[in-house]
């Protein structure tokens, strides 16, 4: 029995330990990327999984070895997974309307076309 509480406890600090490394690297790219739209893409993609992953591993650590289930770490791992890749999505379409300008060697922009049909449709119901 020993041995299984051991092995079960090493899963949690393994869940933990991946989600400092994902937030890390969430961090290096935050840094290192060069424009706001891959720097919100890595901030919402791996901060989120980071984040969610030592909150998972603390609620199940909780769980498990205490008997105590935290309502605050369940709240807090719903709205993280909620809010976070929402509000990069809007960051990067504010960025995108506001006209910041894309990396120089991006292949594609699938926004602009979008865009303009949009701005075609505006002008010809204001007239």
């Amino acid at each position: 029995m020993e041995m299984i509480k051991t092995v079960v406890e090493l899963l949690f600090v393994l869940l933990i330990l991946t989600g400092a490394l994902l937030s890390a690297v969430s961090s290096v790219g935050l840094i290192r990327l060069p424009d706001v739209y891959l720097r919100s893409h890595a901030a919402a993609k791996s901060a989120t999984l980071g984040v969610l992953c030592i909150l998972s591993g603390a609620f199940l650590y909780f769980a498990f070895f205490l008997d105590f289930i935290s309502a605050k770490l369940l709240l807090g791992i719903v709205f993280v997974f909620m809010t976070s890749p929402l509000s990069a999505h809007l960051t990067g379409r504010a960025a995108y309307r506001t006209g910041v300008p894309l990396w120089n060697r991006r292949i594609q922009d699938d926004l602009k076309a979008a865009l303009e049909k949009e701005q075609i449709k505006s002008d010809s119901s204001s007239s």
